[in-house]
């Protein structure tokens, strides 16, 4: 039988919490980033810092369900949840705004109000 969904264990275990709070918060948010993280890696999203950019304003939460890259510069303070970033990514977020782990987010805000998705 060939093996399906992915195979990273934190990942997984993020997936799993993720249903879980969706399920007993009854906020459709966290459903749907799980249903994106269980996507193959190659069709998982990848954002660069100028989309975050242009797509924001100045006090948002935004949330990807994948990578954070380090392409473009960020002009507005704005707070960051992804799966993953690059090194310089993390930089340019944290020199202006908030770089945090989804887990992070999902545990200072439930519900997911404000909560938007980027990618």
């Amino acid at each position: 039988m060939k093996r399906t969904g992915p195979t990273n264990l934190q990942l997984k275990s993020l997936i799993a919490e993720l249903r879980k709070l969706s399920s007993k918060e009854k906020c459709r948010i966290w459903k749907r980033i799980a249903e994106d993280l269980e996507k193959s890696t190659r069709k998982r999203r990848e954002v660069n810092i100028n989309r975050l950019n242009m797509h924001t304003e100045n006090g948002e939460t935004v949330i990807v369900p994948g990578k954070v890259l380090g392409i473009g510069n960020l002009n507005h303070k704005i707070n960051v949840a992804a799966f993953r970033f690059s090194e310089e990514a993390m930089k340019k977020i944290n020199k202006i705004g908030k770089a945090i782990k989804i887990e992070e987010l999902m545990k200072s805000n439930p519900k997911g109000k404000g909560v938007k998705i980027i990618g």
